[in-house]
C-alpha cells in the first residue's frame, strides 16, 4: 500500500537529535508525503530548517489552540509572512481545544479567526485540531459555527486527527473537508471514528501519525513515528472494504490535491 503521512511533528524536541534519520525510516517503508506542521513560532521555525535539509517533505505554519494566548504581535507577523513561501503547503495546526483548554476559549476563537484568515488570503489549506471533553461536543460546534460564519469565503479544510460525532464529520464533508485518521481512533471514546471511516468518501481521506504523538497499536508511546502510519492506513483501508493498492493510490492523490495544488507539484 503506498502511504501519506499528513500529520507529522519532527520538528518536535523529541526528535531533535534524529530527525532526518526517522523520516529516512519513514520513507525506507514505503511513507512517500510527509506534512510537517508547527504550532507555535518555535516549531514553525524548525519545520522551515528541516525542509531546507530534505527537499522531500512539505510543512505548514500557524497556531495551535494551546498556545492562542502565548503568540504576540511579533511572533505573528513572523508566521504570517512565512505563510507566502511555496514550501509552506497549509496554514496550521490550529483550531479549538477545550478539553486542555490550555489556552483561554476568547483567546483560542481569536487566534483561530486570524488563523482562518491567513489560510483564506494565502489560498491555502487549513489544518484544524478540534477537541471537547470526553462525551461532549461544544469544540465541534463551535468550529462548524465559525467556518459557517465565513461563507464560501472559508478556506479549503483538514480535519486533524479526527474525532467526534458522525453528524459533525458529515458537515464538514459538507463544508467541502478532507479528513485525516490517526491512532487516536484506536482509543476508547472514539468508536464513532470506525462510522466515519466507512462513510467518508474515499477522496476525502487522508491518514497520519500525529508523531510524537497518538500511537497506533503497535507503534511506540511517547515516541510514535512516520513509520508507523500503515498501521492507522490498514485499518481505514478495512473499514472502507478497499483493496490496499487502491487505497494507497487515493491516499496519496488526495494529499497532492489537497496540499500539493498550491505552489509547484514537486
Amino acid at each position: 500500500m503506498r502511504l501519506v503521512d499528513s500529520h507529522c511533528h519532527v520538528n518536535a524536541d523529541r526528535f531533535a537529535d534524529d530527525a532526518e534519520d526517522v523520516l529516512a525510516a519513514a520513507r525506507a517503508v514505503g511513507v512517500e508525503r510527509i506534512l510537517v506542521p508547527g504550532w507555535n513560532v518555535a516549531s514553525c521555525e524548525r519545520a522551515r530548517e528541516l525542509a531546507d535539509r530534505v527537499d522531500w517533505i512539505d510543512i505548514a505554519v500557524g497556531v495551535h489552540p494551546h498556545d492562542a494566548a502565548k503568540i504576540d504581535d511579533a511572533g505573528w507577523r513572523r508566521i504570517s509572512g512565512w505563510a507566502t513561501v511555496e514550501r509552506v503547503r497549509a496554514i496550521g495546526e490550529t483550531g479549538l481545544d477545550y478539553d486542555r483548554v490550555f489556552s483561554p476559549i476568547p483567546d483560542q476563537l481569536d487566534n483561530l479567526r486570524r488563523n482562518l484568515r491567513l489560510a483564506a488570503e494565502t489560498g491555502k489549506p487549513i489544518i484544524l485540531h478540534c477537541r471537547s471533553r470526553a462525551g461532549q461536543r461544544d469544540a465541534q460546534d463551535a468550529l462548524l459555527a465559525e467556518l459557517t460564519a465565513m461563507g464560501a469565503a472559508h478556506p479549503r479544510i483538514v480535519v486533524h486527527s479526527f474525532s467526534g460525532p458522525t453528524d459533525y464529520a458529515s458537515a464538514m464533508l459538507d463544508l467541502g473537508a478532507v479528513i485525516s485518521f490517526s491512532g487516536l481512533v484506536f482509543r476508547t471514546g472514539e468508536e464513532a471514528s470506525a462510522d466515519v471511516a466507512r462513510s467518508t468518501p474515499g477522496d476525502r481521506i487522508v491518514v497520519e501519525t500525529d508523531s510524537p504523538f497518538l500511537a497506533a497499536p503497535g507503534a511506540p508511546k511517547g515516541r510514535n513515528e512516520p513509520r508507523y502510519v500503515g498501521i492507522t492506513a490498514t485499518w481505514v483501508a478495512e473499514r472502507q472494504g478497499a483493496d490496499g493498492e487502491a487505497f494507497g493510490d487515493a491516499l496519496v492523490a488526495t494529499y497532492d490535491r489537497t496540499f500539493r495544488a498550491v505552489g509547484s507539484p514537486s
